[in-house]
Parts: C-alpha cells; structure tokens; sequence
C-alpha cells in the first residue's frame, strides 16, 4: 500500500505535535514505520488519507461496539449539536443515560459523568480514598488506568514494596501510596494487605486486562479480590473502560458474577465521543460534592453531545439481546482460524480471549500477566503487524494491546483477516 499523504502529514505534525501524535501508542514506535493518518470510518471499516482501506480490529479502542459511524448515533449528535454544543449546566439527557446505566449495571444507584477514563479512574480513586479515610491504593503491573500521577509507577525491587515513579514529573510522594501487585497472583495481593493492614483504601483494577494483551482474570482470582477487600475494609475499583458494557450490558461485574464498589466507564458510555464516568452505591457516590466532601468537577462533564451518543448506543444495546452472543461468535470464529493458521505454520503463539476482545502473542507459553506478557517475540509481532496493515487488516500497533471486535463485522471479514495472516506468517 502507499502511504504518501500518511507520511507527509506526519512530517508536518511532528513540527507542531510533540512526537506528530496527541497519544504516544499512535506514533508506531512499538512497531517502526509511519503512523497512518485515517480520514474517515464506517462499520467494520478504516480509509486512511491514502485512500487505503482496512478491516478495523482497534475500534477506537474498544468503544466501537457497534461499529464505526452507526447511525443511530450519528443522528443523535447532529440533532443535539444544532441545540448547542455545550452549556455548562445540567440537561435532562443527563439524568436519562444515567437512569439507562443504572438499570444495565449490577450493583449502582449513581453515576457521576466526567470526560475521560483517566478522570473516571482518578476520581474513583479520590472518592475511595475519602470514604475510607485511607491514603494507599494497590494497582497491577501492566494494568492502565489513565495518565494520572497515581497510576504511572512502576515496580520497585521486592515481592511486597512501594511503587516508584516511571514519568518525570510524577513524585516520590505520590508514588509512596501507590502499591504494585501481581496480575492473577492472590498470594501477593495477601501479603500487600497484610503489610499495610488498615491502610489500603482500595484496588484497583482491569477486571480482563487489555493494556498487556488481552488478559483474563484467573478462575476464582477476582471472587478472591473480592474476599480480601471484605476482609481488610477496601473498596474494589473495576476499570471496565475496556470492558464496560463490552463483554455484557453489566460489563466484567455480570460477566464474572463479582461486586465492585466502584465502577469506571470511558468513552464506551459516550458512543465513542470524550466521555468517562464512575459508579457506586448510593453510601459512597454520597460522599461526593455538592453533597459531600470530596471534591470533583469539570465544566464539560456531561455535555449534551457525549450524552446524546452515549444514550443512542446504550440503548442500542440495550435492546439488541442478541449483540454479545453475536460478539462472542465472532471472536471464537476469529481465534479458532487464527489458532489454525500460526498451528499449521509452526509458530509459537498464544492466544488470549474473553469475549470480543482478543489478542495474539509470540511466545508458546501461557500469558497470565506482566511478565510473561513481556517475553513475546517482538520482531515477529512487528512484522506480523505490517504485513497485515499491507493486506487492509489494522491491528493494535502494539503488542501489549488488546484486539477489539465490532458487531458491523462479518465473516466474510473475518475469513478475510485469516487468510490474510495464513500469507503473514509465512513470512515471519
């Protein structure tokens, strides 16, 4: 494929954009080679500004549950727009896509509307932090939560310790009272608790992670999360940015039978538009101002463009008792031609799925956390990328992301994106 205009947009970007990209992944460093600047999308489909089309496996990171420029939404947001697109005071649209939430999510009666997964994630955390009147919060190696100060530590040298800074500009402060953990591993979670008894507030945590590949929780992980935040008075903040209204209308909670205290959504509840939210019972949503102490606000929060989007798709979905079976289908059909493919090639591979989210990695051993993630082969995944992005099949440009399915998907799309990885890996 030609990718001249990509390469020439570029160019011109990285004068005026740090890096040419507002969002580091974006920038392909993971992978070499020019980003791809896309100039429009619908259904299953991306057409880059070269006129390239591609079978769209990011789905804007994951809120594309229906596809991309699905009607229904794209008639609420132009209705809404000819109103105005902000005002900075309440609609009732806002009471109504809270009302539908509250109805398809397990286990809230309130939800705050913010403008990111980052602010969902960060303000949870704040809320968590003054309802228990705790400082200290546990989060996993390789779990993503948003650019805030609280979440960009990194691992310190021991089994149970405090975490460390990995951005300048994040203090040694801030990084005391966040402690890392191991993904799928109990026993360290235990032994945290169990060093700072009385003193963690919460913890946080992808229920399936997507930020190191897609990862599922281990059988009887999360119910075990679930135990010892009882035992030790902690709340437990799901981060279903990813899989919030993906993996079922009630997201990883109805999936996998297990009550967070928190919730958090990302643009998923806008219809794709910049949106987060979080979600709690009544005691701690009730903590938050104007009725309570803890502090958070945000001039768009709840603007009448994210929330028209977000009330046509969560209606769609709502309605459509068929979409994650469908989903579902559809990865299986995926992963099993896929799993053929790298099979009769010889390769070493695994393959992670829960739901509609998938993902590939070069490394015959099971990938359960951070540091198996972290053995794959990245040459071939950066090749195996490539030659799919050259045959219209656009991936993760990244092999610590999750692949996600949209419902405009077909089969004949997805006997497409097989075959196209069966001339791939021949390569490789």
């Amino acid at each position: 494929m030609l990718y001249q205009r990509s390469s020439q947009l570029f160019a011109e970007a990285e004068h005026v954009i740090p890096g040419g990209v507002n969002s580091p992944v974006r920038a392909f460093r993971a992978v070499g080679g020019v980003p791809v600047f896309m100039k429009s999308a619908k259904g299953a489909y991306l057409e880059d500004e070269d006129g390239n089309r591609y079978i769209d496996y990011i789905n804007s990171w994951g809120p594309m549950i229906l596809g991309h420029a699905y009607q229904p939404v794209v008639d609420a947001i132009v209705e809404k727009a000819r109103l105005g697109t902000s005002f900075g005071a309440p609609t009732g649209l806002e009471t109504k896509i809270a009302q539908l939430a509250v109805k398809m999510v397990p286990n809230i009666d309130k939800i705050r509307f913010v403008n990111s997964g980052t602010e969902a994630c960060m303000s949870a955390v704040r809320l968590a932090r003054g309802f228990t009147k705790r400082d200290k919060i546990i989060k996993f190696s390789g779990c993503y939560h948003g650019h805030s100060d609280s979440f960009l530590i990194a691992a310190g040298s021991g089994a149970v310790t405090f975490g460390t800074p990995n951005s300048p500009g994040v203090t040694a402060g801030t990084a005391k009272d966040t402690i890392l953990a191991r993904y799928n591993d109990l026993d360290n979670v235990a032994a945290i608790l169990n060093e700072n008894v009385g003193e963690i507030a919460a913890i946080i945590i992808e229920p399936v992670a997507g930020n190191m590949g897609c990862i599922p929780p281990k059988p009887d992980f999360l119910e075990g999360l679930r135990s010892l935040c009882d035992q030790n008075g902690t709340l437990l903040i799901f981060d279903e940015v990813m899989t919030g209204f993906r993996l079922a209308k009630g997201g990883a909670q109805e999936l996998f039978g297990v009550r967070a205290d928190i919730v958090c959504f990302g643009k998923v509840i806008g219809g794709g538009l910049p949106v987060g939210a979080f979600a709690s019972r009544n005691e701690i949503m009730n903590y938050l101002a104007p009725i309570g102490p803890v502090y958070q606000a945000g001039t768009l929060s709840g603007n009448p463009l994210a929330m028209a989007a977000g009330y046509a798709m969560l209606q769609a979905i709502d309605a459509d008792a068929g979409i994650f079976e469908r989903l579902e289908q559809k990865t299986a059909y995926l992963e099993s031609g896929l799993r053929k493919v790298f099979t009769d090639n010889d390769l070493e591979f695994t393959i992670n799925r829960v739901g509609s989210m998938i993902s590939v990695h070069f490394d015959a051993e099971p990938v359960s956390d951070f540091v198996s993630a972290a053995k794959g082969d990245n040459e071939s995944f950066r090749k195996f990328f490539h030659g799919l992005l050259a045959k219209g099949v656009y991936i993760a440009p990244s092999a610590y992301e999750t692949w996600f399915l949209c419902d405009a998907l077909t089969y004949d799309d997805l006997d497409a994106t097989i075959a196209a990885a069966s001339e791939v890996v021949k390569t490789l």
